[in-house]
């Protein structure tokens, strides 16, 4: 299981989380990455924990001011990248043009997805995963694994039916281990997850419980 980190905007140390996430990368041996602001890639990087952004726009180089350069944040130190996240949803061929851009920078893709059906439509973009998150859990205390298991187990079907190469992750809500063992049942590879951590009183702890039945 791949476990991802979105610090979202929230008013947390990111090299606090970056560091405790590393350290229980390192201990137990699941991937972890941490996906903070933008301004904060190069520092959370520098602390050796693996570092995606929050997203990436689809232009290139050139008159685009205000937008996140691909480049830009892999030279940063970012290895990956969310896209089209609930709270920064684009058009659809915008999340193309980002996935594109995206590779063009070298960085894997998390295409974020509302359900089943939307989660056919991103794998078929070719992004590397695709989360799956109902809106009306993100950032609550149930997750999605639990409160409907049929919107993971049919989002991995729908993504498989358009490409089987294309990881299936499970967010919205996720904060115990026992929601990361819930959603490998269900066929997700990976968990996204943000204020199970980020507004933790203690991150280390946090992440110690989501690998813990790992």
């Amino acid at each position: 299981m791949f476990i991802l980190v979105n610090l979202k905007a929230y008013p947390c140390d990111p090299i606090e989380v970056a560091e405790a996430a590393r350290e229980v990368s390192e201990d137990s041996g699941v991937r972890i990455a941490v996906s903070p602001q933008a301004a904060d890639i190069s520092r959370v990087a520098d602390t050796g924990v693996e570092t995606w952004a929050q997203h990436v726009d689809p232009n290139g180089y050139g008159s685009h001011t205000g937008s996140t350069l691909a480049e830009a944040v892999a030279e940063a130190g970012a290895v990956g990248t969310l896209i089209n996240h609930s709270e920064n949803r684009l058009k659809l061929a915008d999340i193309d043009g980002s996935v594109r851009a995206a590779e063009r920078a070298g960085l894997e893709t998390c295409v974020c997805a509302n359900n089943p059906a939307q989660t056919g439509a991103a794998a078929a973009l070719g992004p590397d995963s695709v989360a799956v998150e109902p809106p009306e859990l993100i950032g609550g205390d149930v997750s999605v694994s639990t409160a409907d298991p049929d919107i993971v187990s049919d989002a991995v079907s729908a993504a498989a039916a358009v490409d089987e190469d294309v990881d299936v992750y499970c967010g919205a809500g996720v904060s115990t281990g026992d929601d990361v063992v819930a959603a490998g049942d269900l066929g997700a590879t990976g968990i996204l997850l943000a204020s199970g951590v980020a507004k933790a009183d203690d991150p280390r702890a946090a992440l110690e419980d989501l690998v813990s039945g790992l």
